[in-house]
């Protein structure tokens, strides 16, 4: 995957300009950033494969924008809040990736006026509300088979794929749009792994194709993938849309894999508030801050330090590596989505230190 070859001053140099004016702050590097979606973008496209961001990681309307704008299909969203707010976002097109529960249904449903709208479904239950929404509203959703590859978290298993299917593609109100097949468990994996676990699915995925044609259910989308996967599946040609979500800023575990194309563009700033010990310093980013799920995050600056959390609000750098009070130190998230999900905002940097401010829009809202 190769994407625009940007100019760059280097990444110390860059965080050196940049002053957010409240710590601490999710700090984008928008020339990185728009590297990454392009590259993903172009490889897809070279393949002949739809993309279909997955707004679960970023959950802010601004930048799946940027992903529209560069030829994204539209997003895949994991909760009806996230449809929601990328729709009025402007985002024409969305896809809930995830059961939706049945309060969810009339939601979708208002939306599917003023976007197209899908969501996956894997109980007969679930069609029922889909129906019994979609017709109230004289809307028509787009429904996806959603098939187990092994998670055991969601979906059916694929040899009760085209009963579903059938079910789907017979119901008023519904448009059995094809198939998702998402493979979570795969991502993070290491190369040689992923790459063995990736071609076993991909044998049972083709024979699971043949039998949906066969019975007249050729699915018009195959959807899934990942950042961890993407290189993979448009290899295979299996997938005819991806839906990958963290190459678009990275974090400290899918930048462990070591064979991804895609660079760092998220960085998180926090500010020392106490430096009265000689071990380390105590800076304001605690678990409310980096979330605990994943790789612990990483100090970025100063270089050879760690971070360890210290309770909801704080955080020691061990060692201080020169940090007094008051000055910034710069660490990389471990694992974006639920990071994310901690924070109200994005401070998209240019290379010149400017900023501009990106809401987190989709992150959960009660209403």
């Amino acid at each position: 995957m190769h994407g625009k070859t940007a100019t760059m001053q280097s990444r110390d140099d860059f965080l050196a300009k940049v002053k957010p004016l409240i710590t601490p702050a999710l700090v984008v590097r928008r020339a990185v950033m728009m590297d990454n979606l392009a590259a993903m973008q172009a490889a897809c496209t070279a393949k002949g494969v739809r993309l279909r961001a997955h707004g679960k990681m970023h959950k802010c309307s601004a930048m799946g924008l940027e992903q529209v704008r560069q030829g994204a299909v539209g997003l895949c969203c994991q909760t009806v809040g996230e449809a929601e707010a990328f729709v009025h976002g402007g985002i024409p097109d969305v896809l809930v990736t995830a059961p939706v529960p049945p309060w969810g249904w009339l939601r979708l449903a208002a939306l599917a006026r003023v976007a197209r709208v899908g969501a996956v479904i894997d109980s007969a239950a679930q069609v029922a509300e889909a129906v019994t929404a979609a017709l109230a509203a004289g809307v028509v959703l787009d429904a996806y088979v959603d098939v187990d590859p092994g998670m055991a978290r969601a979906g059916v298993a694929p040899e009760l794929a085209a009963a579903l299917a059938a079910l789907i593609d017979g119901a008023k109100g519904l448009n059995y749009a094809g198939i998702q097949a998402y493979c979570g468990h795969h991502q993070h994996m290491l190369p040689d792994s992923r790459a063995a676990a990736h071609a076993e699915w991909t044998a049972r995925l083709r024979v699971l194709l043949a039998e949906l044609e066969a019975a007249g259910l050729a699915p018009a989308q195959v959807t899934g993938g990942g950042t961890g996967t993407a290189r993979m599946d448009l290899a295979a040609g299996v997938y005819t849309e991806l839906q990958p979500g963290s190459y678009a800023v990275m974090d400290v575990e899918y930048g462990d894999l070591g064979d991804l194309p895609f660079a760092p563009a998220l960085f998180l700033a926090a500010s020392v508030v106490s430096a009265n010990h000689a071990s380390h310093v105590t800076c304001d980013a605690g678990h409310k801050a980096l979330h605990s799920n994943g790789p612990v995050s990483r100090v970025v600056q100063p270089a050879g330090s760690a971070y360890k959390p210290m309770g909801d609000e704080h955080g020691a750098i061990v060692p201080p590596g020169g940090l007094g009070e008051g000055d910034l130190v710069w660490l990389q998230p471990g694992h974006v989505d639920p990071t994310v999900a901690l924070h109200d905002a994005f401070f998209v940097a240019d290379e010149d230190g400017r900023l501009e401010r990106w809401a987190i829009d989709g992150r959960r809202a009660s209403l």
